[in-house]
């Protein structure tokens, strides 16, 4: 994948912005699941908490939590790309974005508001950082 440099300063400040101003942080209302992790090799914290209701449907979805720009954008990211599906399609949401992040498939035209991470997948040693809100997520959702 080559992005230009505008397209790369684009992204930076996206990834700025999201984690100074997330747009989903704090506490979902009600909450019936939650689940918490960390990476201990960075000190990166998400706990996420939803709200489903008897559709499967996730009515909200919100983060708390600290880490690094990518984490904390990323877990922004992530509730805007899925808050309002059922929980089988973030399921299959959550699998496509990890296969992205494996560098095995491309980001389909679906989820353009998670190009601004797509390149991280070109550096494994970030890759745990933007990851670590989906992982919180999808133990959620089996919990």
């Amino acid at each position: 994948m080559t992005i230009t440099l505008k397209e790369r300063r684009l992204y930076q400040q996206t990834i700025l912005d999201r984690a100074k101003n997330p747009r989903h942080f704090g506490i979902a209302n009600p909450v019936n699941r939650a689940k918490k992790l960390e990476n201990p090799y960075c000190g990166d914290r998400i706990k996420i908490t939803m709200a489903v209701d008897e559709t499967g449907t996730i009515n909200d979805l919100k983060f708390t939590g600290s880490g690094c720009a990518l984490c904390l954008a990323s877990a922004d990211l992530m509730i805007e790309t899925v808050k309002g599906k059922t929980i089988e399609q973030v399921q299959e949401t959550i699998e496509h974005f990890h296969q992205v992040m494996l560098g095995k498939t491309k980001l389909d035209s679906d989820y353009a508001r998670l190009k601004a991470i797509e390149g991280v997948s070109r550096y494994p040693i970030k890759v745990k950082c933007v990851t670590l809100a989906w992982h919180t997520l999808k133990a959620a959702i089996i919990d």
